[in-house]
């Protein structure tokens, strides 16, 4: 294997590998926009993950160089270096890109945090000035809240009533359904007469029952 194709290979494993190390750079690095409580000015593990990202983009840059002079030099190109190098290239932009909209979203999000503590704090400086106005203000978000239960309870009463409701209309559709069940029965020829041997039925075997138990109880009695 030539010299060129040694170094070729070389420098395309340390992209490689410098393009990982970009990535697990990147998600450390997101975690600062998206922390509860961004600190008013950049800290020095941020600074110092900002430094990291940016010195390996400058790297794979000075890597990328080499790696197209190298196919310069070569007499017969082959087309899958340039197309590794072209991806390369492809990468090493959107990683560009990647960086910049983090550092965005970052500037952002400390910006917003700042101007929130600004107001904040400025709140906070009316209110000490003006005790009497801070008291009327606490009055009236504390009538907000009361407010706001009561709208709550109104809410949940409301809804109470309208299962109430819904339930008494079903019972009436039930009373309606039984009625006619019962109308309809009475309409069909013999049923009467049927429901009432079935009832007679019963009575006499109610009344066989009790005569039964009634005779052992006494048979009981008796041998004792």
């Amino acid at each position: 294997m030539s010299s060129t194709a040694v170094g070729w290979a070389q420098l395309r494993q340390q992209a490689r590998t410098l393009e990982t190390q970009t990535d697990t750079l990147f998600h450390k690095y997101s975690q600062f926009s998206s922390t509860t409580l961004i600190p008013p000015t950049s800290s020095e593990e941020e600074q110092q993950t900002e430094t990291e990202i940016s010195d390996l983009l400058t790297r794979r840059e000075s890597l990328i160089s080499q790696l197209s002079r190298l196919l310069d030099s070569e007499l017969n190109q082959s087309a899958l270096k340039q197309n590794n190098l072209a991806r390369h290239r492809e990468i090493l932009a959107e990683h560009r890109k990647e960086f910049q909209r983090l550092k965005n979203n970052i500037k952002e999000a400390r910006d917003k945090a700042n101007l929130l503590g600004t107001v904040r704090a400025d709140i906070e400086q009316y209110r000490q000035a003006n005790p009497a106005q801070a008291e009327a203000d606490y009055m009236l978000e504390e009538r907000g809240r009361i407010d706001n239960s009561h709208n709550i309870a109104d809410s949940v009463l409301s809804q109470a009533y309208a299962v109430n409701e819904s339930f008494g209309l079903q019972r009436e559709t039930l009373a309606n359904i039984n009625r006619r069940i019962v109308g309809a029965a009475s309409q069909v020829p013999g049923i009467n007469s049927l429901i009432g041997r079935i009832g007679a039925k019963k009575r006499r075997d109610g009344i066989i029952l009790a005569v039964f138990i009634a005779f052992c109880f006494l048979m009981l009695l008796y041998f004792r």
